[in-house]
């Protein structure tokens, strides 16, 4: 069937065909999980994992950088997962279906939904690889120790995450609490990179892959971007990140370590705008492809 078929495009990652999206013959597997339980300011971001996935199929497959096409590696995309639970139920489904993608020894790929499905991926994830560490690019710390009454949302992701004793790299972060200013202050497996320190800077990058460990998975909220690129999220924050400061840091960051996973949360799908969800669709390929670029 076509890959402009409306078949693909509502339920496959880049509309792509059944031979080059077959779970046996996939590398990566793509998991949405439209879950927007504790969002902030503006809620919507469960419908972020379809959006992104409608947008896919009008994307080129082939890459001007990397000069293939991915989908020769196969991408699985599994269906929405159901999140008709409570939180902690929520993240540990994540988990179970996580454990089963590594397990098959392929590379997960997660779309949300707010940020703290992040959690579910790295139970999963910590428990495969003990030297994981986590690269997060985002806009906020997402340290609180509780927030709204609960200890499992989207600006406490980070906090459960470095819990477990992981090592924790944060690029482009430019909204924080005083309590969380102090916790990275405090904390040893935390190095954070402020935006206002790296914008239009290069010379952060090695920097911060030097505390990253061998495996290491991403995890992107998409306000690390700067508002004029995705205005599309929940809680925009002014002064981020552009397209290539991103693309270029994740080039080096898949040269030098092996990304056992990623994601993209915190879209937030506006009518008439689709540009964000453009823009999360190609970067979730891009890193697909940088990925297959440079296997360790």
């Amino acid at each position: 069937m076509d890959r402009d078929s409306h078949f693909f495009i509502k339920s496959n990652f880049l509309g792509i065909p059944p031979e080059k999206s077959d779970w046996n013959n996939s590398r990566f597997v793509v998991l949405p999980v439209p879950f927007d339980a504790t969002t902030s300011f503006q809620s919507g971001t469960r419908k972020g994992p379809r959006a992104v996935i409608e947008a896919s199929a009008y994307i080129e497959l082939y890459d001007e950088e990397l000069r293939m096409e991915s989908t020769d590696a196969g991408i699985h995309t599994l269906d929405q997962l159901d999140v008709s639970v409570n939180p902690e139920e929520v993240l540990n489904k994540i988990e179970c279906v996580i454990t089963d993608i590594v397990n098959a020894d392929k590379i997960p790929v997660t779309i949300g939904g707010e940020h703290s499905i992040t959690f579910g991926v790295i139970k999963a994830l910590h428990a495969k690889y003990d030297d994981l560490s986590v690269l997060q690019l985002d806009a906020h710390a997402d340290l609180r120790q509780e927030y709204q009454g609960t200890i499992w949302s989207h600006a406490c992701v980070m906090r459960r995450i470095s819990e477990l004793g992981i090592n924790i790299v944060q690029a482009g972060i430019r909204s924080l609490s005083k309590d969380e200013a102090g916790f990275i202050s405090s904390a040893r497996n935390i190095h954070t990179y402020y935006a206002a320190d790296i914008i239009d800077k290069n010379d952060w990058m090695e920097d911060a892959i030097s505390h990253l460990s061998d495996n290491v998975y991403i995890t992107i909220d998409v306000d690390a971007f700067d508002p004029a690129y995705v205005p599309a999220t929940g809680t925009p924050e002014p002064g981020g990140m552009n397209w290539y400061q991103v693309t270029k840091f994740l080039s080096r960051v898949f040269q030098r370590k092996k990304i056992v996973g990623f994601d993209a949360v915190e879209l937030c799908p506006q009518p008439g705008q689709t540009a964000s969800d453009f823009l999360v669709a190609r970067l979730l390929y891009k890193m697909m492809g940088y990925s297959l670029l440079n296997k360790i």
